[in-house]
């Protein structure tokens, strides 16, 4: 099946518009939509989705082609927003973005433009590729590149973007594989300054200059700590030292706070860091020094992994398998030994101390430029400090002990 009509998500930014610009230049039919995700105003009182949509529409009129938004205020509200603050409230730090890619963008929105558009694929900003779409830039329309997989057992493979900096299959590693064998990522093989530089020659000159959004996905840039007040009630509790257990003040609420960020503890001759919170007790445990051996751990449990295109045979015949590691977007990417757990879960041992590991943030997975996939950190294994005196521990014993 060869792809002649794409639906771009056009964002208001110079990403996408981009992607659209590429795709129009190649010759395909392509329609432009915009995802109503968020449509509160900001502190400022200003709408962002507002702006946003403008800007798309208006890269739709240069391109001459068909602009449509897509109302999904509800469905991020209920997939993605309200797990959001579930897990805060659950004392993990979540991870919107990646949640959104999978449950909205790449299901939601995915399976409606198929339907709606009569579409063939859908095309995005996101800096990355695949196994079986090359480089839109050079390639031909009509080239043998661009055919969607009529096997449904031939998986598609989700690649690392040309651009190492701005490569975000960290971000698209729980797209759905249905998804992904009718994706193109146009920006694959560019850079941002390419990129821009294309947008002012088209005459984006104004989405161009726009600055990155580096807010929660659709909501936006905000002063967090109050806007997650407004939908979460929170209690007070202590500041406690992983030195020696002594109260050292009082915090407003423990969901405000995420491993390894400043505690902002007053009076002290140097800063302190979050190492733990304790929504039993609503406790938030803290070390001194940004580099304290509290604040790093080799040892991890996910939940069962999203595996993007097939998984890896060793780890499931084998009950191990060596791959690399990251639990944030531009993180280097660590070596890592993966062991099957019960329930399909799975140990990650880092072939190095990471410092803030987290529960509720993502493990994502990577062989070579291949992103494998990833799964949900929901469990923590000792800092460094708590192996002081210790030779090792045992798996089995933090395996008793509960999910954070």
């Amino acid at each position: 099946m060869s792809i002649r009509h794409v639906v771009v998500a056009l964002s208001g930014g110079v990403d996408s518009s981009v992607a659209a610009l590429l795709l129009k230049r190649k010759g395909y039919q392509v329609t432009g939509a915009f995802m109503r995700n968020w449509d509160t105003v900001n502190e400022l009182g200003v709408c962002e989705a507002d702006r946003d949509c403008e800007d798309a529409e208006y890269v739709c009129r240069r391109l001459d082609i068909p602009f449509h938004q897509v109302n999904l205020v509800k469905d991020y509200w209920n997939d993605v927003f309200s797990e959001m603050l579930k897990e805060y409230q659950h004392g993990w730090t979540p991870n919107p973005d990646i949640l959104c890619n999978k449950r909205i963008k790449f299901r939601t929105f995915f399976n409606y433009v198929m339907d709606k558009f009569e579409a063939d694929a859908l095309a995005t900003g996101h800096y990355a590729r695949t196994s079986i779409h090359g480089n839109i830039c050079t390639e031909n329309v009509l080239s043998s590149m661009n055919i969607i997989p009529r096997n449904n057992t031939e998986n598609v493979k989700l690649l690392q973007a040309l651009d190492s900096w701005k490569d975000q299959t960290f971000f698209l590693s729980q797209i759905p594989q249905q998804a992904l064998r009718r994706a193109l990522f146009p920006l694959g093989e560019l850079t941002k300054p390419v990129v821009k530089q294309m947008a002012q020659d088209a005459g984006f000159t104004h989405i161009a200059k726009k600055k990155e959004s580096m807010g929660i996905c659709f909501i936006g840039t905000r002063n967090f700590p109050n806007f997650l007040q407004e939908y979460i009630e929170t209690e007070p509790g202590q500041f406690v030292s992983v030195l020696d257990g002594k109260v050292l003040g009082e915090h407003k609420g423990a969901c405000m706070y995420t491993i390894g960020q400043r505690a902002g503890l007053g009076g002290m001759k140097e800063p302190w860091f979050v190492v733990d919170r304790d929504t039993s007790t609503n406790n938030i445990f803290v070390c001194p020094t940004t580099d304290h051996p509290a604040l790093y751990r080799q040892l991890i449990m996910t939940e069962p992994v999203h595996w993007i295109a097939d998984p890896p045979r060793d780890l499931y015949e084998d009950q191990m398998y060596d791959c690399h590691f990251r639990f944030q977007h531009r993180m280097p990417l660590v070596k890592c030994t993966l062991t099957l757990s019960g329930n399909n879960q799975v140990w990650v041992s880092l072939a190095e101390p990471i410092r803030a590991l987290t529960p509720g943030q993502y493990a994502v997975f990577y062989k070579g430029d291949e992103c494998l996939g990833g799964g949900k950190i929901i469990k923590l294994g000792p800092t460094l400090f708590d192996l002081r005196g210790r030779r090792s521990i045992r798996i089995e014993e933090i395996e008793k002990r509960p999910e954070k």
